[in-house]
């Protein structure tokens, strides 16, 4: 059966600039932390997947120190998660508030891919209470319900590792012939080729200068009919114009023939 691996952040909703950055901010502000990202810090705490490893990495010597935070690594794994408990309650709030506006295409493919009875999953190392979140306002209660979710701790490693995609792959029977990932970073990219799978890239606004040699394509978003997309590579059998639509995404399951080994 064919099917779609949509990544969450920077696919589903450019959630990371709008969304999770003042999320993280916000809450180091509530449990008064000296420190304050800014986007160009985050562009570098991106490159660590998984929220809280990213603020794990704020926790040098130094950093305790002067936050008066716990030396013992149990209690620091503690504040760790409780942190990030509050962070994700903060980025929930915006999400259901409308800050954080759907991706183009996505709803589209969504509703084209349940018509055409496809595997729909999304797999994401952020929180999965976070993820359902975002997806349910992207693609509305009722396409979210069929849409099998990995995410958060389900795994001990975060991608570039596959454990994500190995997971979902193994559970649901997936066929590498017969299933995209659909990603926006490096490391996700990464993550979907180690697990066997092609993957096209949608490009976000922390990840528009990543390499993306390894994908099958890469285009600026989906696109609609109102919202044309930029192709930017391609190594596929598609032929895209201002938008993907499902058959170009299953197009996407084969090389293209001057590209083929």
């Amino acid at each position: 059966m064919s099917a779609i691996v949509f990544d969450c952040d920077g696919v589903l909703a450019d959630t990371e600039r709008d969304g999770h950055l003042p999320a993280f901010n916000q809450m180091f502000a509530e449990y008064g932390l000296p420190v304050q990202w800014s986007e160009s810090d985050y562009t570098e705490k991106l490159k660590i997947g998984g929220g809280k490893e990213r603020m794990a990495s704020l926790l040098t010597p130094e950093f305790v120190a002067q936050a008066g935070l716990p030396t013992n690594p149990e209690e620091q794994r503690q504040l760790l998660a409780e942190w990030h408990k509050r962070k994700t309650a903060i980025y929930k709030e915006m999400v259901q508030s409308g800050k954080l506006p759907a991706r183009p295409g996505i709803k589209r493919i969504t509703e084209e891919a349940i018509d055409a009875g496809w595997t729909l999953v999304v797999a994401s190392t952020s929180a999965e209470e976070s993820v359902r979140s975002v997806l349910g306002f992207v693609v509305g209660t009722e396409q979210a319900n069929h849409f099998k979710v990995y995410a958060g701790d389900m795994v001990p490693r975060k991608k570039p590792a596959p454990d994500i995609y190995l997971l979902a792959k193994e559970q649901l029977n997936l066929l590498p012939e017969s299933t995209l990932v659909i990603e926006d970073s490096r490391n996700g990219l990464v993550a979907a080729i180690a697990a066997g799978f092609r993957c096209l890239v949608t490009t976000s606004s922390y990840t528009q200068q990543e390499d993306f040699h390894e994908a099958i394509m890469v285009v600026s978003s989906l696109g609609d009919p109102a919202l044309p997309m930029q192709v930017i590579e391609n190594r596929s059998a598609a032929q895209p114009g201002d938008y993907l639509t499902l058959a170009e995404i299953e197009a996407c399951f084969k090389l293209s023939f001057q590209n083929r080994a």
